[in-house]
Parts: C-alpha cells; structure tokens; sequence
C-alpha cells in the first residue's frame, strides 16, 4: 500500500475515532451530572454538543447506507468508443470484475438479469472469483447463466492466483481462461483482438502484445492496472482491469481511500487515457472479504458496457 493511502487511512479512521469518543464523553458527562444533580446536566444541548451529535448520528447513517443499501445497488456504464480499425460493424463488450462471491448470494441474480438485457457480443471478467471455497457453487451458476452472442472470457486475480489456485472455478461456465492468449474475434467480416495474462506472470506481456496486429482493435484483460505506462509501443487501445473496487469507500471531492494499488489513487476507477491506450478500472461487483468491512460507499458496484463503433456510428444500449 502507498505511504499516502496509509497516511489517508489513519486519518480517515482517527476523525471517525474521535467524533464517537467525543460523544461518549459528552454522555458520560451527562449521565455524571444527572447522578450529582449538577446544574450543568444540560450539556447535551450546548452549540458545540448538537455539533457532535450530528457528525455521531450521520455517521451511523452513512453507515447504514454503505453496509444494507450501496452494495446492492449495481451502476450500468455504458462507453461509446469509436476507431478507425473498424469501417461497418460494431462490437458491444461488457465487462464485469470482482464478483468476491460469499456463500450467501448478493448481487449474483441481479447482476445476470442486468446483462443478460445488454445483448452483449463478448463478455469479459477481470478476476476475483470468490471469497471462501464454499461460493464456488455460486460463482459457477452465476456465469453459466451469462449470455454473449460471441464469447466469454476471464483473467485471473490475484485471489485465484494466491489464495485458491487449487480449484478449478470456470469449468462449466462457458468463460475461456486467457493466460498469455490473444484471440482473434470476427462478427461481419471484421475482427478484434482480445488478449488476456494471468496476474501470477506480468512479465510476458510484452511477448503477449505483440500478436494482435496493429491495423486492428485490440482489447487486454489484466486484473491489475499495473502494466498501463509500460505498454508503449504496442498494440493496446482498451486496458480492462479492476482490483481496486473504487477504494470500496470513497468520499466526495476525494475519491477512494485505500485502493491497494501500485498506483494509489492515479488510477483509481473509471476511464483514463494513457498515451494512446484507454484504460477502464471497473469498481468491481463485490465485497472484499473480511477482515476488510462489508461495506460501499460512494463506490457502487458496477457493470461496464463498451461499444466499440467505426468513427462516426454509435450504437444505442439494447441494440
């Protein structure tokens, strides 16, 4: 983690400490005055009292919100994106990251029934399957029942990488695990390339885009955004990623506090433009897994949507 998302955290969590010892105070003191009968009892409605009260209060419901409410409440984002390499047809890919699927469903349902309407030609997802062994069951179903009119493709995250390597978890589920692969994908007579790399071996992506010739559009899936400034020269015009999960708590006018990214938070979520590459950081779908809290805030889950048109032809979403 970055010196300035340490700095960030502990800052974020000692502001929080210190409003809710603050007004344990304030009613400790009260509770004494009450018992003494101290004049001063009325401490609990002084100007700078009510003040904790609210910060207290609307923390609890900032809370609330993030723990029962903004988890389930899945963003669709569409991005039109128009090139060159192509003249006549149009390719509408959906990209989804970091399920962190639990044993007890969350998203899983709602998440199928939101793409399952978008009519996507590819689906990608960009890693972190699950979170226990005993969601494996559910991770499986749940990409089983997407729908692609082309294809479906996954990288692996770091926790299929690290964490359960054991388990075979896209048997039966119709994704094709790319690992240092790039495929060539046709629909009327024109084609893109999708390259994908395992985040265990970083190194061969150099090797790895060199394939996808230069004259057509060329899309990487990479769990991380680490590899972006190092492209270079190569063939990349979209870089599909996730791992940060918008920081899963972010706040307004800052953004994410913790992203555990090599970067921090200069590519924290959303779209950048990376020399002549277009990285996307997808918030993800799910949860971290504890200890990490089981909350979102300012980060909703998300369901991106690109559709790749020649210049001067955009495709409406649902076509």
């Amino acid at each position: 983690m970055p010196t300035s998302e340490v700095i960030a955290f502990l800052i974020f969590t000692s502001c929080i400490a210190a409003v809710y010892l603050l007004e344990a105070m304030l009613l400790i003191r009260f509770a004494l005055a009450k018992i003494t009968g101290n004049p001063k009892y009325n401490i609990l409605l002084k100007r700078r009292a009510l003040a904790i009260h609210f910060l207290a209060l609307a923390g609890v419901a900032c809370f609330l919100y993030a723990r029962f409410i903004e988890p389930y409440r899945i963003e669709v984002t569409v991005i039109p994106i128009t090139t060159e390499k192509l003249k006549a047809t149009t390719f509408r890919i959906v990209h989804i990251s970091d399920l962190h699927c639990d044993k007890k469903p969350r998203n899983e349902k709602r998440m199928v029934e939101l793409i399952n309407q978008l009519h996507a030609d590819v689906i990608v997802f960009t890693g972190d399957a699950i979170n226990t062994p005993a969601a494996a069951p559910l991770f499986k179903d749940t990409m089983k029942n997407l729908r692609a009119s082309l294809a479906k493709f996954a990288v692996k995250g770091n926790f299929e990488v690290f964490a359960w390597s054991p388990f075979d978890l896209y048997d039966g589920t119709g994704f094709e695990l790319l690992d240092a692969e790039s495929i060539p994908l046709a629909k009327n007579g024109e084609t893109i390339h999708l390259s994908g790399l395992n985040c265990e071996t970083p190194a061969g992506f150099e090797f790895l885009l060199r394939f996808p010739p230069k004259a057509e559009f060329s899309i990487f899936l990479y769990h991380y955004s680490d590899l972006v400034e190092s492209i270079g020269d190569l063939n990349v015009d979209l870089y599909l990623c996730g791992h940060t999960h918008g920081g899963q708590v972010a706040l307004p006018f800052y953004g994410a506090i913790v992203t555990l990214s090599k970067f921090g938070k200069k590519y924290e979520a959303g779209m950048y433009k990376v020399d002549d590459t277009i990285l996307y950081v997808n918030r993800g779908i799910g949860l971290e897994r504890w200890p990490a809290p089981k909350i979102r805030f300012c980060a909703r889950p998300e369901i991106t949507v690109f559709d790749i048109a020649p210049v001067n032809e955009r495709r409406e979403p649902g076509e």
